[in-house]
């Protein structure tokens, strides 16, 4: 009999591989083997997660399935697509947004709404609609992308081609690929004298994007934002790819869709901009999104006007729940107060569950150094991949959080700040904001030219700078073990130097190796609870959520004073 995992929303190949004690480059594989290529922090549709789970041995208990099984309804109508704009800061990406909006007619403006993320809407003709959706950089769509999310159907991303590939035109290209949704290239400025389209081409071609006139995959059209030059036939290939999407909603469903953004402002409180992609959204439903939740008690539209309900691809300002979701963050919607609390509850009993059981995973995992990767090019960036994958020294791996092309900027700090991480680059620059940013942060960060000296310093940086700073407390060796009702298995201890203390870190040692770091969940002698056992005394441990243990393993009881892989914030380049 299969064992089951019991999930809330669907989850990553990191959270996947906490639930099931299975590496995470297991899974990788599985996924590869199934024709699917995924990356650690990227959420598993239903159907995969299951596919790859029944292969570890595991069922899958979607405890949201109802949301699944309540929006298949048979019924269903075309929505209109969602587009975002992506490219580099001056590649022309506002002038394509200004000459489409002053070109239409009949055009809906949402930017009234959004303070960060611009908004609107687009009458084309009678059948056709198009919401686009301008980031104010790459940072928000990246922020969208780690949480798994897909508020957007297609990107069109501009490039100026008396110009360069960018740094964020690279990175627009790698998250868009990541997120999994078609890409179309706006080649812009071809008015300008020094244009070279060929060019743009040429250096698309060399990480992989061949376009349609090179025999590729991706769409392109050649485009003068300024002047009005083949932007009716950028928007023919925008309605042909979604055409191809055959985009779809059931009105009868729930309504499900993601934060665009969210604020807090003294008039109207919490409020958020969505876009529902499937159901319709009705005053007075209920909305679940991560921890945060609430009554809908205004639908707003761009202009301020209050709806009763809103359909897809439209996006609109809500106005009733209890917090600020994040962007990108994935809501559902509930008709009753019983319905919604329902799974309000018990999704708070199952992520304490999974809290558990993730704590439990962690402490049996080696010590590993969280990095980001910055290359100047696709094939430096899967060499240097490759090659930090394979280091392991002393049981210390590395945790590659995020890699890309381009130059160190400032979201690579920040990113590096949340997962305490070192950043590598290897034949790129720092910006000086993101110099400035690591410093203040002590984020290490280090640039290399030659990939063996990249990996040797690695290696000597695992081998010298990754200890904590520890306070050992004592020792103790098992003599023996019980189990005593309600609290477990009880290690019958006798303490050999400094003393035992009670709710401790430990680390439990078997022929000289670490087996497991957890904490001293419980103290006893003579069956009396106490705080601390010293030298040549004998106790009872018993070891939170562990139980593997044997006579003549030691325990050892310490105090974890921090320390991380952060260094000061040095940063230099090794040739």
């Amino acid at each position: 009999m299969k064992k089951k995992i019991r999930i809330f929303n669907l989850i990553t190949i990191k959270e996947l591989a906490s639930l099931t004690n299975v590496r995470k480059e297991e899974i990788i594989k599985i996924c590869s083997s199934l024709g699917i290529k995924v990356s650690f922090y990227q959420r598993l549709d239903y159907e995969l997660l299951t596919l790859v789970a029944s292969d570890l041995g595991y069922e899958v208990e979607l405890i949201d399935k109802q949301i699944i099984k309540r929006n298949n309804k048979k019924v269903s109508l075309s929505r209109d697509p969602v587009i975002i704009l992506l490219g580099h800061v001056d590649h022309g990406k506002t002038s394509l947004l200004d000459y489409i909006k002053r070109s239409q007619v009949n055009y809906e403006e949402y930017g009234g709404i959004t303070q960060n993320i611009g908004v609107y809407k687009v009458n084309i003709n009678k059948n056709n609609s198009l919401t686009f959706i301008d980031t104010p950089g790459h940072e928000a769509f990246m922020a969208m992308r780690y949480r798994g999310t897909q508020i957007t159907d297609i990107a069109v991303v501009v490039i100026a081609t008396d110009e360069d590939i960018m740094q964020h035109t690279n990175e627009a290209i790698n998250n868009a690929k990541s997120v999994g949704i078609p890409i179309i290239f706006a080649f812009n400025k071809i008015d300008k004298k020094n244009s070279d389209i060929d060019k743009i081409r040429r250096k698309l071609a060399e990480i992989n994007i061949l376009v349609e006139e090179w025999g590729g995959a991706y769409q392109s059209q050649e485009i003068s934002a300024k002047y009005g030059i083949g932007i009716d036939k950028l928007i023919e290939k925008i309605i042909l790819e979604a055409e191809l999407l055959d985009l779809k909603y059931s009105p009868e469903n729930f309504a499900v869709g993601s934060i665009i953004e969210s604020s807090l402002n003294k008039e109207n409180g919490y409020t958020a901009t969505i876009i529902i992609k499937d159901g319709i959204l009705t005053l007075g439903d209920y909305i679940l999104v991560g921890e945060i939740f609430g009554k809908v008690i205004k639908i707003l539209d761009e202009r301020g006007n209050q709806l009763k309900y809103v359909r897809p691809s439209r996006p609109v300002l809500i106005l009733g729940l209890n917090g600020t979701p994040a962007a990108g963050d994935i809501f559902h919607s509930y008709k009753t107060e019983k319905e919604f609390q329902k799974i309000f509850n018990y999704k708070n009993l199952l992520k304490k569950e999974q809290e558990l059981r993730f704590e439990s995973h962690e402490s049996h995992t080696s010590e590993k150094l969280n990095i980001i990767i910055k290359a100047d090019l696709n094939g430096s960036l899967e060499a240097l991949t490759e090659s930090l994958e394979k280091i392991n020294i002393n049981n210390k791996k590395i945790n590659l959080i995020y890699k890309s092309i381009g130059n160190i900027n400032e979201s690579d700090v920040l990113l590096a700040d949340t997962y305490k991480a070192m950043i590598v680059g290897f034949k790129v620059k720092i910006s000086s904001a993101a110099q400035k940013l690591a410093n203040n942060n002590k984020i290490l960060i280090k640039v290399y030219n030659l990939i063996y000296k990249m990996e040797k310093n690695i290696k000597d940086f695992l081998s010298n700078n990754s200890k904590r700073e520890e306070l050992i407390y004592g020792r103790a060796k098992i003599q023996n073990f019980f189990t005593i009702r309600k609290i477990g298995i009880v290690a019958g201890c006798i303490v050999l130097e400094g003393k035992m203390v009670r709710n401790s870190t430990i680390k439990l040692k078997r022929d000289n190796k670490i087996l497991y770091v957890g904490k001293l969940n419980s103290l006893k002698t003579f069956k009396k609870d106490v705080n601390v056992v010293k030298k040549g005394s004998e106790c009872g441990i018993n070891i939170k959520n562990f139980n593997n243990i044997k006579i003549g393993d030691i325990i050892e009881s310490y105090k974890d004073l921090g320390g991380s892989w952060r260094m000061g914030g040095e940063s230099k380049v090794i040739y």
